[in-house]
């Protein structure tokens, strides 16, 4: 028989160390979407945490292919792509009765940060990018016997905001004029929208056995707003063959829609031996619903479709469906100490432009038990980003990647991650 103990202590290392490998995962993935907290066996749960990311991408033979807007191939060729980033995680759970556990919580669940600068030749495409959400939930399960076990129905409900900023350089700005102008656009970009999940679980404490199936919704934020800053680039190169360039000289408030993915997980953990557990998961993520996010002048709005090739300026992802799977195992060496070590395949959601490669990612933890009531989680995550190549394509008629194209090779990506639990 599995030991009580595992369930308790290992349980906790293990979902501490895939956390850190999910802050790894494609697309713009952060944190995810966490509900672990609320299968906690104590009647008071409370757990803050935070996970620190070090990717190292590196972007390497950088040409740029349209003349049109500024020749930059006697910039660099190459430029360190990522910046680090921190993903806070907060939540509070609460057996409301014997057979009703409710968690509310604070995440982040996507995100990026990428600033190759203005000395590289793909300045006209990005010189950086930086996007942030902020998640608060509120998901609720009840439970009942089963055979051996009990099933647990899961629901909720999560509002989600979105920040977002882009630079490119426009075209570089000749003569005397460059000392006034640095050529460089500015898009910023906000919304917020709602979200839900529902799923179940089934559980034999006996064998420290679980799993779970939870699905997250859609957030559709069909109400992006912001403003298009051109200020910086001199209205004396309007080009009236070129409608985008009457922008140029001018803040211009510009709308647009996206919707952030859905996703479906299936995580499993089963007692192998006393205090020995394995765990694993398979996600699902739909980030193929992120293909071009465009945005046109407001006062446009209601008149003319907004869509890529027409707009003012876009986002160009065109990602594919993202795949993670993950697989470990733990141990409890006494009441105060556990470890667990795992290893995560995550699927590249990048196609024909981007950087979002294939990923494989270890994880190891540490679990230290002062108390009865409190834990501290060490987990860390060392992983291989896989080579690619980013080059121009032409879908359903609309040029993307025309700007610059690139190569990238194996990198390296490392992430920490510490958290505190008090339960009682």
């Amino acid at each position: 028989m599995v030991s009580r103990i595992a369930l308790k202590g290992v349980l906790t290392l293990a979902i501490g160390a895939s956390f850190a490998q999910t802050a790894l995962a494609g697309g713009l993935e952060r944190g995810g979407y966490d509900i672990d907290l609320l299968f906690d066996k104590s009647r008071y749960a409370f757990e803050a945490g935070v996970t620190y990311v070090m990717p190292d991408r590196k972007l390497k033979n950088a040409k740029d292919v349209n003349p049109q807007n500024g020749n930059l191939n006697n910039r660099s060729s190459s430029a360190r792509d990522t910046e680090n980033y921190a993903i806070p995680y907060g939540g509070a759970k609460i057996g409301i009765t014997d057979d009703v556990d409710c968690l509310v919580d604070y995440s982040q669940p996507f995100g990026a940060h990428s600033n190759p600068g203005l000395n590289w030749a793909g300045a006209n495409s990005e010189s950086e990018i930086k996007l942030s959400t902020d998640n608060y939930g509120a998901t609720c399960s009840y439970k009942f016997d089963a055979g051996k076990g009990q099933v647990r129905l899961i629901g909720g409900t999560f509002y989600q905001t979105v920040d977002g900023d882009k630079e490119a350089l426009v075209v570089p700005v000749p003569g005397p004029a460059a000392a006034l102008y640095n050529g460089v656009g500015h898009l910023h970009m906000e919304d917020s929208a709602w979200g839900w999940r529902g799923g179940v679980a089934y559980e034999i404490p006996e064998y420290a056995f679980r799993t779970s199936l939870v699905y997250n919704s859609q957030v559709k934020y069909d109400d992006l707003t912001g403003t298009l800053d051109l200020r910086q680039v001199p209205s004396s190169l309007v080009n009236p063959k070129n409608q985008k360039t009457l922008l140029f000289g001018r803040n211009t408030a510009v709308y647009g829609e996206a919707t952030a993915p859905d996703s479906l997980e299936l995580k499993f953990q089963t007692g192998i031996a006393p205090e020995w557990l394995a765990f694993g998961s398979v996600k699902w993520t739909n980030w193929s619903t992120m293909q071009s996010i465009a945005f046109c002048p407001t006062s446009t709005k209601g008149k003319v479709a907004c869509k890529p090739g027409s707009a003012a300026t876009s986002l160009d992802l065109l990602y594919q469906d993202g795949w993670t799977v993950t697989g470990g195992i733990g141990h409890q060496f006494n009441e105060q100490w556990s470890g667990a070590l795992s290893l995560t395949w995550d699927r590249g959601t990048s196609t024909d432009i981007g950087i979002s490669s294939d990923s494989w990612t270890m994880g190891a933890g540490v679990s230290y038990k002062p108390t009865k009531q409190v834990e501290l989680l060490f987990a860390g995550a060392l992983g291989v980003l896989t080579s690619g190549h980013s080059g121009t394509v032409t879908k359903d008629g609309v040029v993307y990647g025309g700007d610059v194209t690139y190569d990238y090779g194996n990198d390296i990506v490392g992430a920490l991650s510490t958290s505190l639990k008090v339960r009682f």
